[in-house]
């Protein structure tokens, strides 16, 4: 698995691998209704705003795709993602003014709720007389905030949140994401912090029932997923702001491998983490070199995403401000 895969062991991958790739993948479910919330999202951001700038939009890519071994899906390979890191930024860019389209893992962190227990609707709330709800006031500030933050995101129309599981329904709707963008121009920013699957089991291969145990030991070959950052950069989102991350667990090799995909890939900017600093730092690689950018530890609840983003934003003005119209 890799958060930029699109994947980074460097292999090139043919357009006609691609587009095998996505005419072999199941239909996405309710394509139609996700292709119509991106043109009233995207559009309502096409406007200019009261200061006569047009709204940003980046699409944050949050937790991790399952690999399913059935069509009829019990069992899926998966990874440990849990997307914090797509949720905390997404708060981020929020603040910073942007409109964000939140393409997240299922049942994974969502904005707003990095206070909150892990089971909220357990833990907030109360129900003292089996009848009426209530929060219990130890929780009450933080879920005041967090519902009413993320309210205001949603119906003032800055936060558009798509749901995906598998590594096919990830990688549709990014594409129709991307598409639905490349009229933005560099106004746009993909923000791909997914860990994305690196193989998968072909859909026409797959069994469509359960896998018996009675059959003995699996056997099983898994297809490496085509890597896509080419065709994402050249043409789902050519004038796009454009950011992947790498993550290993090898410092030898971290920075190497990330300055590799900035390059072979054409991204504006590589985050490079290394599994167990990833909460506390993290690298940004460039053209111009590499930055480590640290949270700020004399601020409680302090996270790395918080000066991550400030700098992004930086960088993201100015190639707003040096790209051709």
């Amino acid at each position: 698995m890799d958060a930029s895969n699109f994947s980074d062991d460097i292999q090139e991958t043919s357009n006609s691998e691609i587009e095998a790739f996505f005419c072999s993948a199941p239909p996405l479910k309710d394509a139609a209704e996700i292709k119509m919330k991106l043109k009233d999202f995207v559009g309502r951001q096409s406007l200019h705003s009261e200061s006569g700038k047009a709204t940003r939009v980046v699409c944050v890519t949050s937790g991790g795709t399952t690999v399913p071994l059935e069509q009829r899906c019990v069992r899926y390979i998966d990874n440990f993602s849990s997307g914090h890191r797509g949720a905390a930024s997404t708060e981020y860019f929020l603040k910073a003014g942007y409109a964000v389209i939140f393409l997240y893992r299922r049942g994974t962190c969502q904005p707003f709720c990095s206070s909150l227990p892990d089971d909220p609707l357990l833990n907030c709330f109360d129900c003292p007389d089996m009848r009426n709800v209530q929060v219990q006031p130890s929780y009450a500030e933080d879920v005041v905030n967090a519902v009413g933050r993320h309210q205001a995101a949603i119906t003032g129309g800055t936060l558009l949140k798509l749901p995906f599981t598998t590594i096919f329904e990830y990688l549709q709707i990014l594409k129709e994401t991307a598409v639905s963008m490349k009229d933005l121009g560099s106004n746009a920013m993909f923000y791909l912090a997914a860990a994305v699957s690196d193989f998968y089991v072909p859909w026409e291969t797959m069994t469509e029932h359960k896998i018996q145990s009675r059959s003995g030991p699996l056997d099983l070959r898994l297809a490496q997923v085509p890597k896509m950052l080419s065709v994402f950069r050249k043409d789902w989102a050519p004038r796009a702001f454009c950011i992947s991350f790498k993550l290993e667990t090898d410092t030898r090799i971290l920075l190497e491998k990330a300055d590799m995909a900035l390059r072979r890939y054409n991204m504006h900017m590589v985050v490079a983490n290394e599994l167990s600093t990833r909460k506390e730092e993290v690298v940004i690689v460039t053209a111009s070199g590499s930055k480590i950018v640290r949270r700020d530890m004399t601020k409680a609840g302090g996270e790395v995403e918080e000066p991550l983003i400030e700098v992004i934003v930086s960088e993201h003005s100015i190639y707003i401000e040096t790209s051709t119209p």
